[in-house]
């Protein structure tokens, strides 16, 4: 069966690059559009490449305070815990009436926001959940801020909270709230 589908992947920064104007029905994006530096000047770029009624659909975290997983890391980083530096903000997108705003005057109509209530799987054991937290920039920037004791410590609080959401079935899950945005390109 063939569906008549072409698929094309365009890698550049969004708010720069040099699309095809009007030459994309639809824009995804699962993660990725919360660390725009500028987003007006991105979502804009991205509208241009689209054609008129092309759908954006993005996948972004909703805010800090409603990711469990956020708020545990940052609990057990302590006050070692710092503010994600700008254009790094993975909530930078949280806000539905914010981003609604950013979306509508960089060109985009029919916004819609719709609750992901979905757990955040860090792996099946402790070992690979603590490697992954580990490679988050603000928690190795938090950890590269500490001696080499305070560290360590820190890197065992960091163990017990994901202990503390392991089960055998189902390896290392936290609570997480995303948002999926769908928006159409005005004509």
């Amino acid at each position: 069966m063939s569906w008549g589908l072409t698929v094309r992947y365009e890698l550049g920064d969004a708010q720069v690059h040099r699309f095809e104007p009007a030459g994309f029905d639809v824009a995804i994006s699962r993660f990725g559009t919360m660390f725009f530096s500028d987003p007006a000047a991105a979502f804009a770029n991205i509208a241009a490449a689209l054609r008129p009624q092309a759908r954006l659909v993005l996948l972004v975290w909703q805010p800090h305070e409603h990711n469990e997983w956020a708020r545990a890391i940052d609990a057990a980083l302590g006050d070692a815990a710092r503010p994600p530096q700008p254009g790094a903000d993975p909530f930078s997108l949280g806000d539905a009436e914010a981003t609604a705003g950013i979306l509508q005057g960089a060109g985009f109509d029919c916004t819609r926001f719709e609750d992901v209530h979905e757990p955040v799987h860090y792996g099946q054991d402790l070992d690979a959940a603590l490697a992954v937290v580990r490679g988050f920039q603000d928690t190795s920037a938090a950890l590269a801020s500490l001696s080499d004791g305070e560290a360590a410590r820190t890197v065992e609080r960091l163990r017990e909270m994901l202990a503390a959401h392991y089960s055998d079935e189902r390896g290392v899950v936290l609570d997480s709230r995303s948002w999926l945005i769908t928006a159409r390109r005005r004509r």
